[in-house]
């Protein structure tokens, strides 16, 4: 098969991806974006089935294509979502080539181009950017156990994929909460094995957490201003957006337990930290609501009075901890592992992952994107630049600022003193 000669290669066509196709197709550059399998693929088929949006509707952008809402506080469900991002690829006419998976990324041998292997051919550019996401290889489950089937949040849809039985959830981010709230409204007897978290109101004085987010700054806080490694906060859209909060599922019939600590012949032990955990939330959803109020004093806003709900006790799990659990005794058929994603770039043969060159989980060295090899992007990770890279209305503003390195040809040479992106 012969080789096709891009001035640009986009990896992934998701949200990144297109974001980063718009602005070369603004600019009029040459560029293809090859996607393993759909637009949007993992919005389609690694998200269960009730997910909402977390953001309200007026929060959905991409580059050059506003989401048209007929209710812009209100909360897209996931094929909604889909079907924005399939309009948007359309809409811009990005050079799609769906079905085509890069199996190996080198740089051709004695030119300063590379060389990128597919499943439909090789191509040779000049400019690659890598567009995968964050959320590419499910996290293994560190315990392995016969007596219940088990799968990641990623593999996830609705309950009634499950059998019969009761249910371990084990991680309490976004996506373990809200799996486990979802069975728990299906009767189902859920277990909820709760880590480190963050809590928010999901909405506060009259406007929602994403609007806080944004007129504190938190949107725009840079990879250098980054203070500590911190959960993300608890939030949901599902019917029309409510609090996430642990005690409340708790007293809707959730049995809270600790970090899951070791497995075997289907019995787990559990760490003594949930009361810790709680009480972490609980100081950091105190800390945020604190910096509202000084905002809106320093701001002179006329914003309602904050709400004074009484708070909810403590599951009697916190006093009296579950510190063992026998699957089978508790009548466990099944359990979730809501415990993220890892990086995959194991096909990337380029010396751009620190002192691991090509390690697969490693997270790549770049400087806002750029790399220590001339013409190697990453676009859409985590912190690439601020808090809001990695979200479907911060992308574009990454996305715009490579698409301009990559016309005027950026080498910056080796940089050995990059800071590791994970």
């Amino acid at each position: 098969m012969p080789t096709e000669s891009i001035e640009t290669v986009i990896v992934g066509g998701g949200q990144a991806g297109l974001a980063m196709s718009y602005y070369l197709g603004q600019l009029g550059r040459e560029h293809i974006v090859i996607e393993r399998r759909r637009v949007a693929e993992r919005w389609r088929s690694e998200r269960w089935d009730s997910l909402c949006f977390q953001a309200p509707n007026w929060n959905i952008r991409l580059p050059g294509f506003p989401y048209r809402a007929r209710d812009p506080d209100s909360f897209a469900p996931r094929d909604e979502v889909v079907r924005y991002i399939e309009g948007y690829a359309r809409a811009i006419r990005a050079p799609l080539r769906c079905g085509v998976t890069a199996t190996a990324l080198r740089q051709k041998a004695g030119s300063t181009r590379l060389a990128i292997e597919s499943t439909a051919g090789r191509f040779e550019a000049k400019n690659v950017v890598i567009a995968t996401g964050p959320f590419q290889t499910p996290a293994p489950s560190p315990i392995s156990c016969r007596k219940a089937l088990q799968l990641h949040s990623s593999h996830y849809r609705n309950p009634e994929q499950l059998p019969p039985g009761g249910v371990l959830v084990v991680g309490s981010g976004n996506s373990g909460c809200q799996i486990a709230e979802e069975l728990c409204a299906a009767n189902r007897r859920v277990f909820l094995s709760v880590s480190d978290h963050q809590r928010t109101p999901r909405r506060y004085r009259g406007k929602d957490c994403i609007w806080w987010n944004l007129a504190l700054g938190d949107a725009d806080r840079t990879v250098e201003q980054r203070v500590d490694a911190q959960p993300s906060r608890l939030m949901t859209g599902v019917g029309g957006g409510h609090d996430i909060d642990l005690r409340r599922l708790a007293a809707d019939g959730v049995i809270l337990l600790g970090r899951v600590r070791s497995g075997e012949d289907g019995r787990l032990s559990f760490a003594s930290d949930l009361g810790g955990n709680l009480t972490r939330g609980d100081a950091s959803l105190a800390a945020l609501t604190r910096r509202c109020d000084e905002y809106v004093v320093r701001n002179g806003l006329d914003l309602p009075p904050p709400d004074c709900a009484e708070p909810l006790s403590d599951p009697g799990e916190v006093a009296d901890p579950i510190l063992m659990l026998d699957l089978t005794a508790a009548g466990i058929s099944t359990i979730i592992w809501a415990n993220g994603f890892r990086y995959n770039f194991s096909w990337v043969d380029l010396p751009i992952f620190g002192h691991c060159t090509g390690e697969a989980h490693q997270g790549p060295s770049h400087r806002r994107g750029i790399t220590g090899v001339p013409g190697v992007y990453f676009l859409g990770l985590p912190w690439l630049h601020k808090w809001k890279s990695a979200f479907l209305f911060g992308v574009g503003e990454d996305a715009e600022y490579l698409a301009a390195k990559v016309i005027a040809g950026v080498d910056l040479g080796h940089l050995g003193d990059a800071k590791r992106r994970r």
